[in-house]
């Protein structure tokens, strides 16, 4: 295991070009500590999905800026990624708004498919698990309240079912980072909570780290004690999710903040850490 002292996440300067023109990501830096829960705000195009793809390396950064360390190892820079790129990602789980489940195929396989990157590839394509791998994917459903469900095939799943499988299968992987694209946009009030309240629990009992991509203000304040916010793919807030009121993301994004709030005020689950707001001026980072 790599030492206390690193990150958990770096970022240097990630910048991201689709069609030779526009530019989704502009210079983000960023640093993320062990066990910190940090929400991730924009509005839509601001860049998000782009971001946490390349700090998983589903995306490469441009082949001039940009470079990202997971736990004080190289995962990509120079538009390339790093060689041991299949061991590294075993310490980055991801999950996205779609779930990413085979609907035909049991909850179990779904769930032992975070082994991938551990296993022969032959194995994994084969879906050839040892008996000790199936106890291990059956422990987390169990701890994501699914163990009833793990011989049933995906598509019968609620979608909180299914987001709760994804994440399972993360736990199986092994990560330390997790990742989350808008977990629980697809959601309704119920199953949002209780995702959320798991990731908040994996948080505190496992020391697991978590960047979060929300689009609910409202939401970072109550499971998040730090928010990172982008616009147009350039970092222009990292600070205390308290600090996000009405007033300061109307300043931040104008006319479209309205996706970003709820209609009533969420209350906070968890007691911010004492941090100093960072607003980021663009035009000095230009």
């Amino acid at each position: 295991m790599e030492s206390a002292s690193h990150p958990a996440l770096h970022v240097e300067c990630a910048s991201k070009t689709f069609n030779g023109s526009r530019r989704a990501l502009q210079g983000v830096s960023l640093t993320v500590q062990p066990g910190e829960r940090v929400a991730l705000i924009g509005a839509s195009g601001s860049g998000k999905s782009t971001l946490l793809r390349a700090l998983c390396g589903l995306e490469t950064l441009d082949a001039n800026a940009g470079r990202v360390h997971v736990f004080g190892r190289p995962l990509q820079a120079g538009g390339r990624l790093a060689p041991d790129i299949r061991a590294q990602r075993r310490q980055v789980g991801i999950i996205f708004q779609q779930f990413n489940l085979v609907g035909r195929l049991p909850v179990l396989t779904n769930v032992l498919t975070g082994l991938a990157a551990e296993l022969p590839l032959w194995r994994a394509a084969l879906n050839r698990f040892t008996l000790q791998e199936r106890a291990r994917a059956l422990d987390a459903l169990h701890a994501m309240g699914l163990a009833e469900q793990a011989f049933q095939r995906a598509s019968t799943l609620s979608g909180g079912q299914q987001q709760r499988a994804a994440i399972a299968r993360t736990l199986v992987q092994g990560a330390r980072l997790l990742l989350a694209d808008e977990p629980v946009a697809s959601l309704d009030p119920e199953s949002t909570r209780r995702v959320m309240e798991l990731l908040l629990a994996l948080n505190r009992e496992q020391g697991l780290t978590l960047l979060v991509s929300l689009h609910q203000v409202g939401l970072a304040q109550r499971y998040c004690e730090r928010a990172v916010a982008l616009r147009d793919g350039a970092l222009v807030f990292d600070g205390p999710a308290a600090a996000l009121t009405p007033a300061f993301l109307r300043d931040l994004y104008g006319t479209a903040v309205d996706e970003l709030l709820l209609d009533e005020p969420v209350e906070r689950a968890v007691s911010p850490m004492p941090m100093k707001p960072r607003r980021v001026d663009l035009a000095a980072a230009a």
